[in-house]
């Protein structure tokens, strides 16, 4: 029988494999890369702009080789990677509009690694514009990361605390999107918990839904996917699946929901970013360890 000793030396090797991160900031672009111990790769960027909507852009493929996000692409020029930004917040369209007619970001964000673990955080405030230039609602984004080296996730709690009253008007789309760099030659595929694909999963409810396709430099696929947590407001979650394969969780979409002055709303979500084949058992077990999280 091998002593515990053996067994503890055994396990070092990979052990080592999960380096600690590190924040990289460049406050002229207010952005923030996220790398690998000492390593020049970035694993993600967070861009905060001045007076701009906040957003994640590039999504790097786990082992650094393929950007699996998008920046304005001519089809949407208004997306960003991966951001929040709802229709109807009184009228007001903070999807589509992403400069500082909109927006106004917080000047102290918070990012923070662990010098012994491969976890990061990013928590930042951003506040909402009503039509004169008064705050509407506040927004604060407080997400963790994870690096599994074969896959990494990114845990995000969503707040929003009106400043008014607030009503969030019924829209298809809106919230937490996800554009990847989607090609009409190439293609994709989105498919969700209950395995409905494409435009099949387009306003359905769903747990999670998962986005993979061809990606540059890569022999094998970019995969995205968003597990939307069971407990989140106006459940089950329904989804919004666009013709290239841009996806979000669209929590308007069932109908008009409030928030009184002074009131918070919370949303939860988890991405999970990888490469290969679709890997259902993977985004089954992180689903339910997700919701059995508090």
């Amino acid at each position: 029988m091998r002593s515990l000793l053996t067994i503890f030396v055994g396990l070092l090797p990979s052990l080592a494999m999960a380096a600690p991160l590190r924040w990289e900031a460049n406050e002229k672009s207010r952005s923030w890369t996220l790398h690998r111990g000492e390593g020049d790769s970035p694993l993600l960027v967070v861009v905060l702009p001045k007076d701009g909507r906040p957003y994640f852009h590039p999504l790097l493929a786990p082992d650094g080789n393929g950007i699996l996000t998008e920046y304005s692409p001519a089809h949407h020029k208004h997306q960003t990677g991966l951001y929040v930004g709802f229709l109807q917040v009184n009228g007001r369209d903070f999807f589509h509009n992403r400069g500082k007619d909109h927006f106004r970001s917080d000047d102290s964000p918070g990012f923070i690694t662990e010098d012994d673990q491969p976890i990061a955080t990013a928590l930042f405030k951003s506040t909402w514009l009503d039509a004169d230039g008064s705050p509407l609602l506040i927004e604060t984004q407080d997400w963790t990361i994870r690096d599994k080296k074969t896959h990494y996730l990114l845990d995000l709690t969503w707040t929003g605390r009106a400043e008014k009253d607030i009503t969030f008007g019924k829209y298809d789309y809106g919230g937490l999107f996800l554009r990847m760099p989607w090609r009409p030659k190439t293609g994709g595929t989105a498919v969700n918990s209950a395995g409905e694909e494409n435009a099949k999963a387009e306003g359905r409810p769903a747990a999670w839904v998962d986005v993979g396709m061809p990606i540059v430099g890569r022999k094998d696929a970019g995969h995205i996917a968003i597990l939307a947590h069971k407990d989140n407001p106006g459940g089950p979650t329904l989804w919004r699946v666009d013709g290239q394969l841009g996806v979000g969780p669209a929590t308007s979409r069932a109908g008009a929901w409030k928030i009184e002055r002074g009131k918070t709303v919370q949303l939860r979500y988890r991405l999970v970013v990888y490469t290969g084949p679709l890997n259902k058992p993977l985004l089954e077990s992180l689903y339910r360890d997700f919701v059995a999280s508090r």
